[in-house]
């Protein structure tokens, strides 16, 4: 051996585990155990969509004060996003689900990096589209809100909130011909 010790290298490995066991400290504090807070949904009035035609119907979600979630488009792969999960009954496709843009903001647990959230009430449209094939009549939608609170110190363990609505789908309106051999006039 050259003077080299070989207890220095034991204790000089054990100081990158003592940053790793940290991190993974304050990873597991970030992840609050209390009670996460609900989202709520506002009910959604009965829709009715035509065969074949798209309707747009709003879902109003409300995120209690003091708390945010991560909008559809978080800025960090690491962050959960807000996403809504639809089953669709047989022959009704669901189309385009449109989110509303997050807020950029500043929180004390990462002062240096702005968060796209949502906090308050928001509205997120989602498409429905009847097909010719479906029998007229009534539809439940069922669906789920997926997402993740945080407070200004902490984040909570992801949550799903249950979506449903009814659609009362009708036939589309018979197609109206004008009848070339009445006149267009009034006749008294």
């Amino acid at each position: 051996m050259t003077g080299h010790n070989q207890n220095s290298g034991i204790k000089n490995a054990g100081i990158p585990w003592l940053l790793v066991l940290a991190a993974l400290s304050a990873a597991a504090l970030a992840q609050t155990p209390g009670k996460a807070p609900t989202l709520t949904v506002a009910a959604v009035p009965l829709v009715t969509a035509q065969r074949t035609q798209q309707t747009m119907v709003n879902l109003n979600f409300r995120v209690p004060p003091g708390y945010h979630i991560n909008s559809n488009t978080p800025k960090s792969e690491f962050l959960i996003p807000t996403a809504l999960k639809m089953d669709v009954p047989t022959d009704i496709i669901l189309g385009k689900i449109e989110y509303p843009p997050g807020e950029d903001k500043n929180f004390p647990f990462s002062p240096d990096e702005k968060l796209n959230v949502y906090s308050g009430d928001f509205t997120i449209a989602v498409a429905v589209h009847p097909l010719h094939s479906v029998v007229p009549g009534k539809y439940e939608m069922r669906g789920v809100l997926r997402y993740q609170a945080c407070d200004n110190a902490a984040c909570y363990p992801p949550k799903n909130l249950p979506v449903s609505f009814e659609v009362k789908v009708v036939k589309e309106p018979a197609e109206h011909h004008a009848n070339p051999a009445q006149s267009p006039h009034v006749h008294n």
